[in-house]
């Protein structure tokens, strides 16, 4: 209703980010490049696009051929400077989603630092058998300060950029046409099929440049796990709808979940939170008396992984909420042929990269 009132401070917001962008494109500040393969992942609006869950297609793409690494800003931790994540780190020390990313693959190098190009400098910089053959950079399009070998930019399917606005009256971070930077485009949380004509109007609609591949993907949901120790729910679960739901979100946009949870819900019930929401002891006090409400038959709590990573570090917990606290795996998949081609064109670029690097090291010590 008041939205109007806000369009000056866009105004002023997007003149900052726009003299920045200018100040990139004339070289007057300085982007640097690296010779190690580097993939940056983002978006141009603020939250809510599933940047996590490509990060970590990415990472199951190419970790058995390749030593990957992760670097992010590690939002809303209480930490500073570049910082190794480890299982037994907290979030509160390396952030939800680098935590979680951590706890799927332990085997990959998962780090955070605010200055992307110093935390690739340390990445690059440690011991010779640690050192990454690849380096994915989450949420960094507008981290220009490095300049990655493939931008990958992602659009909410559901609330396409020509329809938004700068921020503060807005979701965007900058303007729609800083779209060309990117190298791939795509469409998350797309419906199971996208037909040819709302394709053509997406591509018409980003204005993709020839040099841009465009490709279009959908969230899909896995078997629900326990945050602590309670057992996993048989298949019956899902079929009989007996069990009353409480879901707590902690996310930009829980609407697709919702819709998913309501397939076998008897009843639900939903407390939404901020984004990287972290758990007061009134928020566990408030989440106690809305589960304690759903009545004396089964019942349980479902969350987000994002959200599985704070609740671990989140104190005043009682024993019955622990035991009825599960999460929702998510995955993403690509629509049609675009998994095949967008495979082809990472491993392409990676493989080619990591093969110049290896004739550049070889060169520059004397090795024939």
């Amino acid at each position: 209703m008041f939205k109007f009132l806000l369009y000056p401070f866009s105004w002023l917001y997007g003149l900052g980010v726009s003299l920045r962008n200018q100040a990139y494109d004339l070289d007057i500040l300085k982007s640097r490049e690296f010779e190690v393969p580097v993939i940056s992942i983002g978006n141009i609006t603020v939250g809510g696009t599933g940047k996590t869950p490509h990060v970590e297609y990415l990472v199951d793409l190419l970790k058995d051929k390749y030593k990957v690494a992760t670097l992010s800003r590690g939002y809303k931790r209480k930490t500073k400077g570049f910082r190794l994540v480890e299982v037994e780190t907290t979030a509160i020390e390396s952030g939800d989603e680098p935590l979680q990313i951590k706890t799927k693959f332990p085997d990959v190098t998962v780090s955070v630092c605010e200055d992307r190009a110093e935390g690739i400098d340390r990445l690059l910089n440690q011991n010779a058998d640690q050192v990454p053959d690849v380096i994915l950079l989450d949420d960094a399009f507008q981290h220009r300060s490095v300049t990655p070998g493939i931008n990958i930019l992602l659009i909410d399917y559901n609330r396409q950029l020509k329809d938004d606005h700068l921020l503060p009256a807005g979701r965007l971070r900058e303007r729609a046409h800083q779209a060309r930077r990117a190298n791939i485009i795509i469409f998350t949380k797309c419906p199971d099929e996208v037909t040819p004509i709302m394709r053509r109007i997406l591509q018409n609609d980003v204005g993709l440049l020839p040099y841009q591949s465009l490709f279009f993907t959908k969230l899909e949901y896995d078997k629900l796990k326990p945050v602590f120790n309670g057992k996993k729910p048989g298949k019956t679960f899902y079929e009989e709808k007996q069990h009353a739901v409480l879901l707590v979100t902690g996310i930009a946009n829980p609407a697709l979940l919702i819709k998913h949870v309501k397939k076998f819900a008897l009843s639900l019930k939903t407390i939404s939170y901020p984004d990287h929401h972290s758990y007061s002891d009134q928020d566990i006090k408030n989440i106690q008396h809305n589960f304690d409400n759903l009545g004396a038959g089964k019942k349980i709590i479902i969350t987000t992984e994002k959200d599985a990573m704070r609740f671990k570090d989140t104190s005043g917990l009682s024993e019955g909420l622990k035991s009825a606290l599960y999460y929702v795996p998510v995955r993403i998949t690509y629509l049609d042929e675009g998994k095949r081609v967008f495979n082809k064109k990472i491993l392409n670029y990676v493989g080619e990269n990591k093969s110049n690097r290896e004739l550049y090291k070889r060169k520059n010590s004397g090795q024939s």
